[in-house]
């Protein structure tokens, strides 16, 4: 495992994406982004499986993500892994894969002050708070790593329950094909996913949008459609 301290920056490294996993991203011209540098999450791999696209960073947040695809994560090369330091010590394959502390607190109702308020990392430290979404520890990193732009892709914000399935709580077990992301087995039969609270989402991405513009930074959202209206729209192809 590799200390992430080691892509902290001071500097200014231009832009990069971070990909949703969005039906939109269909959509786009994927091939656009090889030569870009492109956070990707969770079943990204699939992707891969299907044309070949593999992001620049790999990160995962969720628990549930991690442990019902942890041989697919292991397997998964030609990105660089970023990942919680629990996840990490995991695998069987740790030589390119960077760790940092994730704090889960915005989870942890015995932590009033703490519960379901987004908190983002600012400082050289390589610990960054979860807030909802995996898509919020993505733009930490980017904001920790130096860039000043951020372009946001496959962020369509909507979900619906699929026809056929089994919610426990939070926990939502599918039985049936994925609606929601670029492939049908993402959260395909047997697959188990939470409840995203877009609203909580929302409420992490303003702060997001809060630090990267005190900083004079900016995140652009680039899906061609989508229902994700806080940040400033940019078209896909003219980016380019």
């Amino acid at each position: 495992m590799k200390d992430l301290t080691q892509l902290y920056s001071n500097s200014d490294l231009g832009r990069c994406f971070i990909l949703g996993n969005g039906p939109s991203l269909n959509k786009i011209d994927i091939e656009r982004l090889r030569s870009e540098v492109s956070f990707g999450v969770n079943s990204i791999f699939l992707m891969t499986q299907t044309n070949g696209f593999r992001p620049t960073y790999y990160v995962v947040e969720d628990n549930l993500v991690y442990t019902e695809n942890q041989e697919a994560i292991a397997a998964y090369e030609g990105v660089i892994k970023i990942l919680p330091r629990q996840y990490a010590e995991k695998l069987t394959c740790r030589d390119h894969c960077y760790v940092f502390d994730m704090d889960t607190s915005f989870y942890n109702r015995s932590k009033p002050d703490r519960f379901g308020v987004p908190q983002f990392n600012i400082t050289n430290m390589p610990q960054f708070y979860c807030g909802q979404s995996v898509t919020y520890i993505n733009m930490q990193l980017a904001y920790y790593m130096g860039f000043s732009e951020v372009i946001l892709v496959g962020m369509d914000f909507s979900y619906q329950k699929p026809p056929s399935h089994h919610q426990d709580g939070n926990h939502i077990r599918s039985h049936g094909d994925d609606p929601n992301h670029f492939h049908k087995d993402y959260f395909g039969a047997g697959k188990t996913w939470k409840d995203p609270r877009l609203g909580r989402v929302l409420r992490s991405y303003m702060r997001a949008k809060f630090e990267f513009e005190s900083a004079g930074r900016k995140i652009l959202n680039a899906t061609p459609g989508g229902e994700l209206e806080l940040f400033p729209r940019v078209e896909f192809n003219s980016l380019f």
